[in-house]
């Protein structure tokens, strides 16, 4: 095969290769996506059962709301890409991350990240599923999340169909949830007092409990860490709170057929709804209180705590159950007409509100709000503090999920330092091969082309030498008397003699009949090199 011939066959595999790639990396997420509902999401329409839309609207500004419920004040913001971009925002210690029903598995460099933002930046996280994809991040605090729905049938509450049916299933979980004590730690009178909205709004949330809602959830397992062991060279300070345990008949049902009595179906009587981990005394700086509490002292050092809270179902923030006018569409009720409803645990406190209720008071109480050591300017105003939705965990439209991907792998190929070294690595071995097999070019001619890496080299061929010599000497006599290539061809072969002067050279440029060694062109190129200077 002609050289060639061959050239323009690698560069066709080269195109075809580029062009199958790009239309994989297009196709292939548009695929994935296609025939997939976006749920979860904070940014979908508000009408949609499924979506995150009303806590979007209630944790946003002040003067917004839906359903009488007001906006909290919080600055709203979204991730698409990935959660590794954590600990690059702007103070993360007022910054909290809510992964709320991840449909595909936070991967080990996303977890690590995560940790990171919680326990060296005091980053606050939420983090709300019903199956397995959160579990490399919660293995890293201590925690599992079962694959499998949990059944309670002590703690399940009725829902009413259109024509006034009440609905009981052991799917159907409330829990009381305490804001920030450990349900073993609470006294008797702690756990059966339940939170008025007038406690709330005084954010006294030590000593009371509030229902909370769940549909289908799993459950959480909670064990420790080899850092928990104060003994450890590798000790780390950190609280551990399980905010609502389901009841002691609560099992897991890992056999799939809703019976209690099955062996596979685990039961362990102390099932987590919700586990809340604190980490305290990181130090990071923002602007400080002064001395007389309300004058700034400027930039300093603060302790702050980061925190991140697990909970084993993502629909606690559905917009179904996030309002009471929403729920009370969906069937549901401030109270419960059963044997097991929640009434009969507490003493006092409102009727169920919402979710929204818990989960107002859990971030306030997250959040740095109430930091002594800060600023009142920052404390007094909400929009200092950032809720960060990750929309990277859901399917996103067809036309956008190509555009996420590629993010999402830009993000994860610069962010994470093993991939972006063996990406140099790579780069360095594809350029050392490039050099050792570019082909030979002439001394005067230094072309590094790529594209011709698979042709072996070829020499100059030795009749091409004289005619090489010859042009050698034209292009020196022309640049030597200013000339364009235009003017020199005007010039006559008289003409250029004259220029030329030197006899042997006149007789290279000119003569058919006389043939040169090598030995002897080497010397008239130093003949050409000479010519000229005096």
């Amino acid at each position: 095969m002609a050289v060639g011939e061959e050239e323009s066959r690698f560069n066709t595999i080269i195109a075809i290769a580029l062009i199958t790639t790009l239309l994989m990396v297009l196709f292939l997420p548009m695929a994935f996506a296609a025939g997939k509902e976006t749920s979860y999401s904070a940014y979908e329409d508000s009408s949609d059962a499924s979506q995150l839309s009303d806590a979007r609207t209630t944790l946003g500004p002040i003067g917004g709301g839906i359903d009488d419920v007001q906006g909290q004040g919080y600055h709203i913001a979204n991730t698409i890409s990935t959660p590794m971009l954590v600990n690059d925002w702007k103070k993360p210690h007022l910054t909290m991350l809510l992964v709320v029903g991840p449909e595909k598995p936070i991967d080990e460099t996303e977890a690590q990240a995560i940790f990171d933002f919680v326990t060296q930046e005091g980053g606050k996280v939420v983090v709300a599923a019903d199956n397995s994809n959160a579990n490399t991040l919660a293995g890293m605090f201590g925690l599992t999340y079962y694959d499998a729905p949990l059944y309670d049938s002590q703690h399940m509450y009725g829902v009413v169909n259109e024509d006034g049916d009440e609905f009981m299933h052991p799917t159907n979980v409330w829990g009381l949830h305490s804001i920030n004590k450990d349900d073993s730690e609470m006294q008797d009178s702690e756990k059966s007092t339940g939170c008025t909205n007038q406690m709330i709004e005084n954010r006294i949330l030590d000593s009371c409990r509030v229902p909370m809602m769940f549909r289908q959830p799993t459950g959480i397992k909670v064990g420790a860490l080899e850092t928990d062991d104060p003994a450890s060279s590798d000790y780390v300070e950190r609280d551990v709170n399980v905010l609502s345990y389901a009841s002691k008949a609560a099992f897991i049902d890992i056999a799939g057929d809703g019976k209690e009595g099955t062996v596979q179906n685990d039961a362990p009587g102390d099932i987590a709804l919700t586990v809340r981990i604190d980490y305290p005394g990181i130090i990071t700086s923002d602007l400080l209180r002064g001395a007389g509490g309300d004058v700034e002292s400027g930039i300093g050092e603060l302790s702050v705590t980061g925190s991140i809270v697990f909970v084993a179902d993502d629909e606690v923030f559905a917009n179904q159950y996030w309002t009471l006018a929403r729920a009370k569409e969906a069937g549901l009720s401030d109270e419960c007409t059963g044997q097991t409803c929640w009434q009969n645990e507490l003493t006092g406190g409102d009727f169920w509100q919402g979710n929204h209720a818990y989960f107002h008071a859990l971030i306030w109480d997250m959040m740095e709000l109430d930091n002594n050591e800060l600023a009142n300017s920052v404390t007094t105003q909400r929009d200092n503090f950032n809720i960060v939705f990750d929309e990277s965990r859901h399917v996103t439209g067809v036309a956008s999920q190509p555009f996420i991907e590629t993010i999402s792998t830009i993000v994860l190929l610069t962010s994470d330092d093993f991939l972006k070294w063996l990406i140099i690595l790579n780069l360095g071995l594809l350029l050392l091969v490039s050099i050792m097999v570019v082909p030979e070019k002439a001394n005067w001619r230094h072309v590094f082309d790529l594209t011709r890496f698979r042709e072996r080299p070829t020499k100059l061929d030795s009749n091409e030498y004289r005619q090489r010599v010859q042009k050698a000497l034209f292009a020196k006599v022309r640049v030597f008397y200013d000339l364009t290539r235009d003017q020199m061809a005007l010039k006559t072969p008289a003409e250029v003699q004259q220029m030329i002067g030197d006899p042997r050279l006149v007789e290279l440029a000119y003569s058919t009949t006389r043939t040169y060694s090598p030995q002897e062109l080497r010397e008239l190129l130093t003949s050409i090199r000479r010519w000229g200077k005096k």
